[in-house]
């Protein structure tokens, strides 16, 4: 008893540590993987360096193909920010 007393504290430690930092990072990672496998040609994005553009086409290879003022640039997905974009595509509250 006095042995599972001491390793209590650690014990508590680990589910804090858990609860408050594993797990909702585990809760993001898997949100931009949905989010990297639902985009669609024509969905308007931002890359996570802030260059605004339009989807023009994805590939298999985990790229796409984003239509910027600038002309036709290649992105990773997993460039793209799932949360920049998703403030761009909601509609505007009066």
């Amino acid at each position: 008893m006095e042995q599972l007393q001491s390793f209590a504290p650690l014990i508590l430690m680990f589910l804090v540590v858990y609860l408050f930092m594993i797990r909702p990072q585990m809760k993001k990672s898997k949100q931009e993987k949905q989010f990297a496998a639902d985009l669609k040609r024509g969905d308007r994005v931002i890359t996570k360096s802030g260059l605004h553009g339009k989807i023009l086409d994805l590939n298999d290879d985990g790229t796409c193909v984003i239509e910027t003022g600038a002309g036709k640039m290649k992105f990773e997905r997993s460039a793209l920010s799932m949360d920049l974009s998703k403030k761009l595509n909601e509609p505007e509250k009066k």
